[in-house]
């Protein structure tokens, strides 16, 4: 179907590409989603607990995608946009107050705001927009309506395991219609153009949402640090988080800049249609990470149980992955030292478990700083340029 332009909510060509203050507003509240995940992970830590936590932050991840989405094709400046993103941003409030009780009583709540975020962000748009924007938001509520019925069954069944499966088919049905551009017969598929309206505007905004959800690295141990009283022990470990959480923002942050802006002026949709899924394993390893410091600071001494493990070094590996495989994906190229110190993570997290909790830590930020300076040297050999070399 051929799709003309309504320009009257769109981006204009050539228009500023600079995220608004509001949308960082909005960030905000993914904070604090992520910081509630990471510390009720830390109360109930085992495989059932995991997947729990997961797929809720999962759901939220999503909210934060599709409405950057938004505001990539469409002009945050104009008002009708301001107001469905603060509608988002309500809504998103909402889900997470209940991310610690999605699985428990306040389950059909969670579902129930999370499928209107989705619905009502975009019946405005496809009510008062015409041609392409409206066909393009069409295909966006078409198919979080097919994915409706599986969120609210799963909310009203009273089995947990029900539940987890039934919001696990949802989830998987959104992500991969999203990687398949939304296909919808005789609508067809989001055109590859519609990807590569605001490039810059999006390598902002992943920067800026990853900037906060360091956040949860800062927050989680120091609201920890604050209720268990100080000593000598938890004040290392608070040293030893905030060194991991520099580390991790030097090898994120420092580092991609340049990447971003060669990558969009190359490619600008490549970026809106694969960061979404190489970008949640970043976030997935950060909220892990968090976890990980919750039980530190709470218990620095004795002997590091086998879960504490898995977390504080799954964190830093889910990290590493996510990076590995964004440059990848962007440049064809992946940096083989971080391949190999995701890899020392393993026999790192086995030596753990014979230290303290304390010692884990300090485990953990030594393999970040081994990235970073890895990184470094990379960098001065290639100019700034990613390298594939070792």
């Amino acid at each position: 179907m051929t799709e003309t332009t309504a320009p009257a909510l769109t981006r204009t060509p050539g228009g500023p590409q600079r995220a608004t203050l509001l949308e960082l507003f909005f960030d905000l509240v993914f904070v604090a989603a992520l910081a509630l995940t990471s510390i009720d992970l830390a109360r109930k830590l085992s495989w059932a607990g995991v997947v729990e936590g997961l797929l809720p932050l999962l759901a939220v991840w999503w909210v934060w995608q599709i409405t950057t989405l938004v505001t990539d094709y469409y002009d945050p400046e104009r008002w009708p946009i301001q107001a469905i993103l603060g509608g988002t941003m309500l809504g998103s409030i909402l889900l997470a107050a209940t991310l610690p009780a999605a699985f428990g009583p306040h389950g059909l709540f969670f579902a129930i705001v999370y499928v209107t975020i989705h619905l009502g962000r975009g019946l405005p748009l496809v009510t008062f927009q015409r041609g392409g924007p409206q066909i393009r938001a069409a295909r966006f509520m078409i198919w979080f309506g097919v994915s409706t019925p599986a969120w609210i069954l799963g909310a009203l069944s009273p089995h947990p395991t029900t539940r987890g499966a039934l919001w696990a088919l949802a989830l998987a049905l959104e992500y991969l219609i999203g990687a398949l551009r939304y296909p919808v017969p005789r609508l067809g598929r989001v055109p590859l153009s519609q990807y590569e309206t605001a490039g810059r505007h999006l390598g902002e905004r992943y920067q800026q949402f990853m900037i906060l959800t360091l956040g949860d690295l800062i927050v989680v141990p120091a609201l920890k640090f604050g209720q268990t009283g100080f000593s000598g022990l938890r004040t290392a470990a608070l040293l030893a988080a905030f060194a991991a959480t520099a580390l991790l923002w030097q090898i994120y942050v420092f580092r991609i800049g340049l990447r971003f802006e060669t990558v969009i002026d190359q490619n600008p949709g490549r970026v809106e249609r694969w960061a979404p899924y190489t970008q949640v394993l970043t976030v997935a390893g950060v909220v892990a990470l968090g976890t990980g410091f919750e039980l530190v600071i709470g218990q620095p001494g004795g002997t590091t149980p086998a879960a504490w493990a898995v977390v504080l070094f799954a964190g830093p590996a889910l990290f590493l992955v996510g990076r590995i495989t964004f440059e990848y994906q962007m440049f064809r190229r992946y940096s083989r030292s971080r391949v190999a110190w995701a890899v020392v993570l393993i026999p790192m997290a086995v030596v753990a478990c014979a230290v303290p909790p304390l010692l884990a830590t300090v485990l953990v930020a030594i393999n970040l700083l081994g990235v970073a300076v890895t990184d470094a040297i990379r960098g001065r050999r290639g100019s700034g340029r990613l390298s594939g070399d070792p």
